[in-house]
């Protein structure tokens, strides 16, 4: 069986309204500037790596100068938001004791996936992956899925895919791969018979 991972909130944390809390203690402020970036469509393009950090933090600061500092502020300390799922870091190795593969398929930032693989070692488990930014696709697109199928030759009934977002998990399905929605390792002890 091939084990595929979405990385945020499944292997990485990702919160990010938590995350501007612990930077700005006024909550208002970071409910606003959560709307700003997070919920923008810079945000996307990002994902789609037709963006930078920096070309986004200069639409941002023109968009709502009034938060200029806030928003700079926020993009270079965005690192921060993402840390270590250690349960399902944990069980990464059984799974490739028992023989399966262990692959990774996200929407990410090329700023943001530089950090992670530079960051966190547990990727040199994997046996391979996509990211969105390399391919300029995103999850819930169907080409992603299907780059994804065709760049590792894989049979997709024999891929099970682990996702936080039930859009993304229904894509999945849509073309031929096991999928469920993540919300713990509890979802992966069924595939290992545990």
């Amino acid at each position: 069986m091939n084990f595929v991972f979405d990385i945020g909130n499944v292997l990485v944390d990702y919160e990010p309204l938590l995350f501007l809390e612990g930077l700005f203690p006024d909550k208002e402020l970071a409910k606003n500037l959560c709307e700003i970036i997070f919920k923008s469509p810079e945000w996307e393009l990002m994902d789609q790596g037709m963006m930078t950090h920096a070309q986004a933090c200069e639409v941002y600061c023109k968009r709502e100068p009034v938060y200029k500092q806030e928003i700079i502020k926020s993009i270079q300390s965005v690192n921060a938001l993402f840390t270590p799922v250690n349960e399902t870091i944990d069980i990464l190795p059984g799974i490739k004791e028992q023989g399966h593969s262990l692959f990774y398929l996200s929407n990410i930032h090329v700023e943001i996936r530089d950090f992670l693989l530079k960051e966190y070692g547990f990727f040199e488990i994997f046996d391979g992956g996509v990211f969105s930014c390399e391919i300029h696709i995103t999850k819930p697109s169907p080409g992603i899925y299907r780059h994804f199928l065709e760049k590792y030759d894989l049979t997709p009934g024999e891929c099970v895919f682990f996702d936080d977002m039930e859009r993304n998990v229904k894509a999945a399905q849509a073309e031929g791969m096991q999928s469920v929605v993540f919300t713990g390792v509890q979802c992966i002890h069924p595939y290992l018979g545990l």
